[in-house]
């Protein structure tokens, strides 16, 4: 798959590994640190992964996590989220994870936080 940018990352843009996984900071982050934990096999959804890969992939999210609130003090909760497919937002097809930390402040009013995907839904 030398076409899938996933599958081509450079080592100097990764931030942390394991055998089935690795994380980069996000190319067009929403906040600071925003980051994507993917899996070093080309699979097109979080569904096409095997149990090892997904449990890879939540192992690389809690180091992230740690690193970042051990980074920044004032991020004081996350948004993690997938895109499965072109009518979910995938644009790249193969599986990344979406790990994006939150700050009080950082916009309005977080209330419904992913249901913002589709605006007028987030709101209730």
């Amino acid at each position: 798959m030398s076409e899938c940018i996933f599958c081509t990352i450079p080592d100097e843009r990764i931030i942390e590994q394991n055998d089935l996984a690795y994380a980069i900071y996000d190319g067009f982050p929403v906040t600071k640190y925003h980051t994507l934990v993917i899996p070093k096999r080309h699979a097109k959804t979080y569904f096409d992964l095997t149990k090892e890969e997904i449990d890879a992939c939540h192992n690389l999210l809690v180091k992230i996590r740690s690193r970042i609130e051990n980074s920044d003090s004032f991020v004081n909760g996350f948004n993690i989220g997938i895109n499965n497919g072109e009518s979910a937002g995938q644009t790249v097809f193969h599986c990344h994870i979406h790990f994006i930390p939150r700050r009080v402040g950082d916009m309005g009013n977080p209330r419904g936080g992913v249901r913002g995907v589709i605006p007028n839904k987030q709101r209730y």
